[in-house]
C-alpha cells in the first residue's frame, strides 16, 4: 500500500471560505482581502477557496481563477491554501489546477460532478483523469448533500490508490460511514472531516486524525483552537473549543445541515458581518438573510462571546 500522506503538510482546521460580493453581484477583492487577513490573524490551519461555501456555482471560470489569483497572491506562501476546482468535467477541473498552480496553491479540492450522478466506476475514471493532468495534489470530496451521491468504502478506497489522491474530506453524514473511511484509509491518505464534538474529540484523542475541513470560520480562532488544545494535550479546552462549534451547528443549522435561516453561504455571511468582517453579499439565486433572523444569529454570537452586545446592536444598523 502506498502511504502518500507526507506528500502534502495538509492538517487541523481548514475552512472553506465565503466569497465576498458587492450588492450588485460583483467581486468584491478589498474585503476578500481584508477577510483573509482577518483569517490568517485568526490562526487557521489552511483554507479552501471557492469551495461550496464559497459559491463556486455563481462564478464564471474566469471569476474563480481571478479569485485564486487573489487569495494566492495574497496568503499562498504563508499557509496552506486548496482551491475548489468541483466542475461537471475532469477538463474543466484540470483547467482550474493548472491555474491555482501557478498563484501559490498546494492542493485541489473536487467532489464527483454534481446533478449527473455518475457510477462508481464513472467516478473513478473521472479522478484518474484529473489526476493524470493536475499538476496540484488531490483531495477527493464526498458530500453528498450536494452531488447526490454517498460514497462508499469501497470506492473512497479505489480512489484512494490514484496516485495524484492524497486526501479525502468525508463529508458523510453518517458518523459510522466516516470511522470505518478513517480507519480504513488513515495510512493510506490523510482523511478530513472529523467532527468537533466529544465523539470528534475522543476519536481524535486515541487514534489520531488530520482535521476539519469546516465552513466559513465563523468563530475565527475558537475553530483552529479546537486543534490547538488537542496538540498540546489540553482536551478541556479543546472541549470547550468544540462546544462553542456545536452550537453554531445546533442553532444555525438542521441535522442535515440544511440552514434555518436560508443557505449556507448566506448564514455564514450574516454571521462574519456581525463580526464586523466584510463577507459581502449571496449571489441569485440565492438571498441574504432576512433581518429578522440576523437578530437571531447576533444573538448566538453574543451567547458565545464572539460580539458583545454594543457591537451587535452597531451591525444592526
Amino acid at each position: 500500500m502506498d502511504s502518500k500522506r507526507g506528500r502534502v503538510d495538509w492538517r487541523g482546521y481548514i475552512p472553506a471560505i465565503v466569497t465576498p460580493f458587492t450588492s450588485d453581484g460583483a467581486l468584491d477583492f478589498a474585503g476578500l482581502g481584508t477577510m483573509l487577513d482577518w483569517l490568517h490573524g485568526e490562526g487557521m490551519h489552511g483554507l479552501v477557496i471557492a469551495g461550496t461555501t464559497g459559491e463556486w456555482t455563481s462564478l464564471t471560470p474566469d471569476e474563480r481563477c481571478q479569485l485564486f489569483t487573489a487569495a494566492g497572491r495574497q496568503l499562498g506562501h504563508k499557509l496552506p491554501l486548496l482551491a475548489g476546482c468541483t466542475s461537471f468535467t475532469a477538463r474543466d477541473t484540470i483547467a482550474y489546477a493548472r491555474h491555482a498552480a501557478t498563484v501559490g496553491f498546494q492542493g485541489i479540492l473536487v467532489t464527483p460532478p454534481p446533478y449527473l450522478r455518475p457510477g462508481d466506476d464513472e467516478i473513478h475514471g473521472f479522478y484518474s483523469d484529473i489526476s493524470a493532468e493536475s499538476p496540484l495534489p488531490i483531495c477527493v470530496y464526498n458530500w453528498p448533500p450536494g452531488t447526490g451521491i454517498d460514497m462508499s468504502l469501497d470506492l473512497l478506497a479505489r480512489l484512494a490508490d490514484i496516485p495524484n489522491v492524497v486526501a479525502i474530506k468525508q463529508s458523510t453524514g453518517d458518523l459510522r460511514r466516516f470511522v470505518e473511511a478513517f480507519f480504513a484509509l488513515k495510512d493510506q491518505v490523510l482523511v478530513f472531516g472529523h467532527s468537533m464534538d466529544e465523539h470528534g474529540l475522543q476519536l481524535l484523542h486515541a487514534a489520531g486524525g488530520d482535521g476539519t475541513m469546516g465552513a466559513g470560520a465563523v468563530l475565527g480562532r475558537v475553530h483552529a483552537d479546537f486543534y490547538n488544545h488537542l496538540w498540546a494535550g489540553d482536551l478541556d479546552a479543546a472541549r470547550e473549543c468544540g462546544r462553542k462549534d456545536r452550537v453554531i451547528m445546533e442553532q444555525w443549522y438542521t441535522t442535515d445541515l440544511v440552514g434555518r435561516f436560508g443557505s449556507g453561504p448566506a448564514i455564514l455571511k450574516a454571521g462574519l458581518s456581525a463580526r464586523g468582517v466584510p463577507a459581502g453579499f449571496v449571489r441569485p439565486p440565492l438571498r441574504d438573510v432576512a433581518a429578522e433572523d440576523r437578530i437571531k444569529i447576533r444573538q448566538t454570537l453574543i451567547e458565545l462571546g464572539a460580539i458583545g452586545p454594543a457591537h451587535a446592536k452597531q451591525s444592526a444598523a
